[in-house]
């Protein structure tokens, strides 16, 4: 019989973070949270395809796959897993079906970053031996710590005589935006009563507990190429097209695009590249950007304006532009009904010393899919953080974090489970009279 995972809480989110692997590339890691899984013995459990239409991902890479399906071979990975997620069809969903009782949703996310993590001596990764193990990929946000809680309490309702239906999403391709909305369309998110997705850290320190996030930004990453036509830049300049030159209007007249009366809304180039040689016309260019909006209706003005100030900018150079929505995701704010009841929970959590009833996040999240379609169908919601210090910011090469926030984590969602089955059905309030204060901190979010 395995060690129960709450004994070894600190062993699992270690090696889960030796082995990170970023979007729709998961394969190790689903195998790894599927053994999980099976020892702690579920009603249902479906894996990639089983989970989700892969139809409805997004941001799918067109990178060859197999390397990482290898080794994740290599390293042990159960081969019938691996034939299932072919394609990159990660992630899975594990589901308590205990009789009577609220349908209780909790989201967490699985995939790293392309982020080489660091060698120095004061990374504890590093001087402990748990750094990464795949080079240029890293555990750089925190998620082997959410994988790790998700088990854990999925382990502790098991145990428990839970009665309800609880249903835990290991999301794959957060950080692209590209796992929320096949999730959320899913089977497994119908007649969800509540959702719990979580995040540690973002700049709250341990012992924090935010009860819900407000604010989170609509975005939408966008990809655009621009086609021209090449020629000799000295002898003849003028029989080409110059896709460079199209890109650099873009560039430009994007950053240009206007406020919105509305509310805050964002745009960036985040990467350009383009031409062959200094005497060369380029003939072609390629941008990524993205935009975003305090709402998902101002997130596709700017997204409309962007994919037009584009497209205008190659035909004024006789070019031609391609546009492509590679992922997006909502705006979905958190419910003070849930944000109250958290807010309770960890306030009585032992290691808990402070506890905000609400934050704004300031950033993107894609769990907003799940969250939306929760609301939506009239259940309630929330997007809490519990707090860890780290000693550097998310997504850097020495992104650690305090293990004792694993602990704090298990405890406050694992409760707040068990509050949300005993008091159910949470009466809805109107949010104008929600005895929740207005957000009392910012949240630095991280995408």
């Amino acid at each position: 019989m395995n060690e129960p995972i709450r004994d070894r809480l600190v062993t699992l989110r270690r090696n889960l973070h030796r082995h990170p692997e970023p979007a729709w590339r998961e394969f190790y890691t689903t195998a790894r949270l599927v053994e999980e899984i099976r020892a702690i013995g579920v009603d249902e459990l479906a894996v990639g395809p089983d989970a989700y239409d892969p139809a409805d991902r997004m941001a799918v890479p067109d990178a060859e796959l197999g390397p990482w399906i290898e080794r994740a071979r290599e390293r042990g990975a159960d081969p019938a897993l691996l034939d299932r997620m072919t394609g990159g069809n990660t992630g899975a969903v594990a589901v308590l079906d205990r009789g009577e009782g609220p349908v209780i949703g909790l989201r967490v996310d699985i995939d790293a970053l392309f982020i080489e993590e660091s060698t120095a001596e004061e990374h504890d990764p590093a001087a402990e031996g748990f750094r990464s193990e795949i080079d240029g990929a890293m555990h750089a946000c925190g998620h082997d710590v959410h994988m790790t809680w998700g088990l854990a309490v999925l382990e502790a309702i098991a145990e428990s005589d839970f009665a309800g239906r609880l249903v835990v999403f290991f999301q794959p391709a957060e950080e692209t935006s590209g796992g929320g909305c096949p999730m959320a369309k899913s089977e497994f998110a119908d007649g969800l009563d509540y959702l719990l997705a979580v995040h540690v850290g973002l700049d709250h320190p341990t012992g924090e507990v935010v009860a819900g996030i407000e604010k989170p930004l609509a975005m939408c990453h966008v990809d655009a190429t621009i086609h021209g036509a090449s020629a000799h830049a000295g002898k003849a300049p003028n029989e080409g097209a110059n896709a460079m030159h199209a890109m650099g209007t873009a560039i430009e007249n994007a950053y240009g695009i206007p406020r919105h009366s509305d509310g805050m809304t964002r745009v960036n180039i985040g990467k350009a590249e383009a031409g062959t040689a200094s005497n060369v016309i380029a003939e072609r260019a390629h941008m990524e950007a993205e935009a975003r909006g305090e709402t998902t209706e101002l997130m596709e003005f700017v997204k409309d304006r962007l994919e037009r100030t584009v497209k205008s900018a190659a035909t004024m150079h006789d070019c031609r532009a391609e546009v492509e929505v590679v992922s997006e995701s909502p705006r979905a704010d958190s419910d003070p009904e849930l944000q109250a009841l958290v807010s309770e929970v960890a306030d009585g959590a032992a290691g808990i010393e402070r506890v905000l009833p609400a934050a704004d996040f300031g950033a993107s999240e894609d769990a907003t899919f799940l969250m939306e379609r929760v609301q939506r169908d009239g259940g309630l919601a929330t997007y809490l953080i519990v707090g860890t210090d780290h000693p550097t910011s998310h997504h850097t090469p020495t992104f650690d974090v305090d293990e004792a926030s694993l602990e704090h984590g298990v405890d406050v969602l694992a409760e707040t489970i068990r509050e949300l089955e005993s008091r159910h059905p949470i009466p809805h309030v109107d949010p104008a009279d929600a005895d929740v204060d207005t957000p009392i901190a910012e949240t630095e979010g991280n995408r």
